[in-house]
């Protein structure tokens, strides 16, 4: 392990400068979701028993460096505030400056400093090193538990890390953990599921992975361009058909590599995409001329099944169909229950990313059983595609 942990650093009487994700979703100025929130709780809490005094760095939406009031972290305070019951809030107008000081000293044991969005400053998102240097003025102590935002190299995820003595938070110290076991060094045989509407969106992903995983399960949208790479016709299927030259070179790039690809053994299909609209099953090769193929096959989710059982290690991005809608999240639940399963049953070690997986495996009741589900979208995938994520980096330095 490259980096260290709260556990490795001095925190008593030291302000912790955390990197937190609290990007979530509003509904006017309610949260709608606090996932993102109650995963930083172990963090905070952690650096309150440790003697610090925890002030959060975060950002919301993409204001691109102006002010823009309906991006203020201040509406997201009840929530954060409900979440850390005995510990006071403390907001402040800016994440540098006097109003930050002034927040910071007005500090008592317990208390948490929550600061105004970064990308307020344009100089956030070219990592500018002055706005570095003043927000790692504020603290003794840089911890980094936002991974989601691990991909982007800006003031507060990378240039502050040079600067300050640093360590990852419990979340982050969590998503590094799961994802050395998935693809580091995993357990194996590894068997990967990527879902999705396009190749052309995951070619890196897919590069990367054919070289690294034993089976990779293609489902979704994607599939349709493989088969349409190997002369199966697909009728009105979403399928980018300009890019079958490039599936027949991953096809080729995992036969070197030994690396078993798995498309669709029968298929759903129908007229309408829409939730009941009727379907049928057919053999892969027999997709009307006008119909879509919206999901995989019960024969396809019993050969995943048999492919997830001999394996040991599961990464998983992406639905096998069109999960949103009834019938068509049939595959995807199936699959995903059986994935859920083997890992309660001690015989799988999966992780899973990616907003459509979360509310795949979420919609199929087997989220709770997963080994790992990574909050973080861009940064997940980026790793999955090994590409090297400067916020981790700079946690290694």
């Amino acid at each position: 392990m490259a980096w260290k942990t709260l556990d490795d650093i001095d925190l008593n009487g030291k302000v912790a400068l955390v990197r937190v994700d609290l990007n979530v979703p509003m509904d006017g100025d309610t949260v709608t979701d606090a996932t993102r929130i109650e995963r930083i709780v172990p963090t905070v809490t952690d650096i309150i028993a440790k003697g610090g005094k925890p002030v959060l760095l975060a950002h919301f939406g993409r204001p691109k460096g102006a002010v823009v009031p309906e991006m203020s972290l201040k509406q997201v305070v009840p929530v954060l505030q409900a979440a850390l019951p005995g510990h006071k809030v403390i907001f402040a107008s800016d994440c540098i400056g006097a109003p930050a000081k002034e927040a910071i000293s007005a500090m008592q044991p317990g208390d948490v400093v929550l600061l105004e969005n970064t990308r307020f400053h344009a100089g956030e998102e070219k990592n500018d090193a002055m706005l570095a240097a003043s927000m790692a003025a504020l603290g003794g102590v840089y911890v980094n538990d936002a991974f989601s935002a691990a991909h982007r190299a800006h003031a507060s995820t990378e240039g502050i890390a040079r600067l300050l003595p640093h360590c990852a938070g419990r979340l982050m110290q969590a998503e590094l953990t799961a994802l050395e076991a998935a693809l580091g060094n995993p357990a194996r045989p590894v068997v990967a599921v990527v879902g999705g509407a396009k190749v052309s969106t995951k070619l890196d992903l897919l590069g990367n992975l054919v070289t690294k995983v034993n089976h990779l399960v293609i489902g979704g949208g994607m599939a349709n361009t493989f088969l349409v790479a190997q002369g199966v016709e697909v009728g009105k299927s979403l399928a980018e058909r300009d890019m079958a030259d490039t599936a027949r070179e991953i096809l080729a790039k995992a036969d070197v590599s030994g690396c078993d690809i798995h498309l669709p053994r029968d298929i759903v299909v129908a007229r309408e995409f829409k939730a009941g609209a009727a379907s049928e099953t057919l053999p892969v090769a027999a997709c009307p001329s006008d119909a879509m193929i919206l999901d995989a096959g019960p024969e396809t989710v019993a050969h995943l099944a048999k492919v997830f059982a001999d394996c040991r290690t599961l990464i998983w991005n992406g639905p096998l169909g069109a999960f949103e809608i009834d019938p068509f999240d049939a595959a995807t639940n199936a699959a995903a229950k059986q994935a859920g399963a083997l890992t309660a049953a001690g015989k799988l070690v999966s992780v899973a990313g990616g907003g459509d997986t979360v509310a795949a495996l979420n919609k199929a009741g087997v989220a709770e059983q997963f080994t790992y589900i990574s909050s973080a979208g861009g940064a997940f995938l980026e790793w999955m595609e090994g590409k090297d994520l400067p916020g981790v980096a700079a946690l290694k330095s």
